[in-house]
C-alpha cells in the first residue's frame, strides 16, 4: 500500500504540497519536507486507501441507519408495530387473499410489498418490522456494552499499570477471575439470574426485561480483554522520560494518567472500539438465543432466530432473515475494525525512496508503507 509522494509546487511559492495538492507541507532550508506527518494522519491515509474496510464500514453504517428508521417504516410502510399480532387476518398478495398464519400454524412468507415484506412469524407479526426494531435493540445493547467495557477497562488498566504493587495485584486478580470463565457461560449465569430479579444498586433499579441488563452483563465480562493489553502498555509507558519529567515538575498521579499516559494508549483504544462492538452484538445474540439476553416481548436478532428455528424447514425465512442481518452487521464492523487496526499499526515501517518524474525536474519523495 503506497502513500502518494509529496510533489514540488509549480506555482513559484517554493512550498511542497502533500499528496492531493490541498495542504502545503512544512519545508526545510533545502526544500525538502522538514517533518513527517503525525501517526493519526498517517493512519487516516492508510485507512482511506483500504477500500475493502471502508466498504464494509459503509455497510455497517447502512444497517445502523435502517434500524434507526424502524419507527418510520412501521408507521408509514408496514402500518403495524413490532408486537402487533395478525394471526386471524389476511393480506392481499398480487390480487389473491392469503392468511397471515395458515390454519396449520405456518406463517406467510415474503410478500415483497409494503405489508409483510419479509413475511410474518408464527404469531402473525411483521418480520421486517421486528427485524428493524430487533436491530435497534441489538445495536443499543452492543454500543452501551462497549461503552461500559471501554470506560471501565481503561480506568482499571491504567490504574493497575501505573500504581503497580498492591493496586495492580488486586485489580489483576479480579481481571483473572473474570477471565477464567468462558464469556458465554458467564453471560448465561449472570443473565439468567438478573433476568429474574433485575439490578438494584442504591437508587439505580433496572427490571429484568430492561435492555441495560444484558448491556451491563456484556460490558463487564469483556473488561479483561481490553484492560490487560492496556495494563501491559502502561507498565512500559510509566518508565518513559516524559512521565519522569511530569513527576519532577510536581504533577499529580491523576494528571499524569489523564494527560500523559491516556493519550499514548488512545490508538489502542481506537483499535479495540469497533472490535468490541462486534463482539458485544454477537454475544447479545447468543445470550438472547439462549434466553439469557433481551427478554420477550422485546425483539432482537437472537430472539428472532430462537423463535424461528422451531419451524425449520417449513418457514426458513424466520431464521435466515435475522441470521443474515446479524452476519452482515458483525462482518461489516469486524472488517472495518481490522482496517483501523492495520492503519494504526505502530509496527508498520515506512521506507522513503527517491523517485524521478518525467515532467518534474526536481526530485520527489515517494513513501511506501511496508508491513
Amino acid at each position: 500500500m503506497a502513500i502518494d509522494p509529496a510533489t514540488p509546487d509549480t506555482t513559484g511559492t517554493g512550498a511542497i504540497r502533500e499528496a492531493g495538492g490541498d495542504v502545503p507541507a512544512a519545508v526545510g532550508p533545502d526544500g525538502r519536507p522538514a517533518a513527517g506527518i503525525g501517526p493519526y494522519r498517517l493512519g487516516l491515509r492508510r485507512l482511506r486507501r483500504n477500500k475493502v474496510a471502508l466498504a464494509f464500514g459503509a455497510l455497517f453504517l447502512v444497517i445502523v441507519v435502517l434500524c434507526l428508521a424502524a419507527p418510520l417504516y412501521a408507521d408509514h410502510v408496514a402500518h403495524t408495530g413490532p408486537n402487533d399480532n395478525h394471526v386471524t387476518e389476511q393480506v392481499t398478495v398480487r390480487g389473491e387473499q392469503k392468511d397471515v398464519v395458515s390454519p396449520a400454524g405456518l406463517p406467510i412468507g415474503p410478500t415483497w410489498q409494503g405489508r409483510f415484506l419479509l413475511g410474518a412469524d408464527q404469531n402473525g407479526r411483521d418480520l421486517a418490522v421486528r427485524l428493524l426494531y430487533g436491530g435497534r435493540n441489538s445495536l443499543q445493547v452492543g454500543f452501551v456494552a462497549t461503552l461500559i467495557t471501554m470506560v471501565l477497562a481503561t480506568i482499571v488498566g491504567i490504574c493497575a499499570g501505573y500504581f503497580r504493587g498492591a493496586v495492580d495485584g488486586v485489580l489483576a486478580r479480579i481481571l483473572d477471575l473474570i477471565w477464567a470463565y468462558p464469556v458465554v457461560l458467564l453471560g448465561i449465569a449472570l443473565g439468567t439470574s438478573l433476568a429474574l430479579g433485575g439490578i438494584t444498586i442504591g437508587p439505580l433499579e433496572l427490571s429484568g426485561n430492561s435492555l441495560y441488563v444484558p448491556a451491563a452483563i456484556i460490558g463487564i465480562v469483556y473488561i479483561p480483554y481490553v484492560a490487560k493489553p492496556i495494563r501491559g502498555q502502561v507498565l512500559g509507558l510509566r518508565e518513559k522520560e516524559f512521565v519522569d519529567a511530569a513527576r519532577v515538575q510536581g504533577a499529580s498521579s491523576l494528571h499524569i494518567m489523564s494527560r500523559e499516559i491516556l493519550p499514548n494508549v488512545a490508538s489502542t483504544l481506537i483499535v479495540f472500539l469497533p472490535l468490541m462492538v462486534a463482539n458485544a452484538i454477537l454475544l447479545e445474540a447468543a445470550l438472547s438465543y439462549l434466553g439469557a439476553g433481551i427478554q420477550p416481548p422485546n425483539p432482537s436478532w437472537g430472539t428472532m432466530i430462537s423463535d424461528g428455528i422451531r419451524l425449520i424447514p417449513s418457514a426458513i425465512h424466520l431464521t435466515f432473515v435475522p441470521g443474515a442481518m446479524l452476519v452482515l452487521a458483525v462482518l461489516g464492523i469486524n472488517v472495518f475494525g481490522d482496517g483501523v487496526r492495520d492503519a494504526l499499526d505502530p509496527r508498520a515501517r515506512v521506507r522513503i525512496s527517491a523517485a524521478r518524474e518525467e515532467k518534474i525536474s526536481d526530485e520527489a519523495m515517494e513513501a511506501t508503507v511496508e508491513h
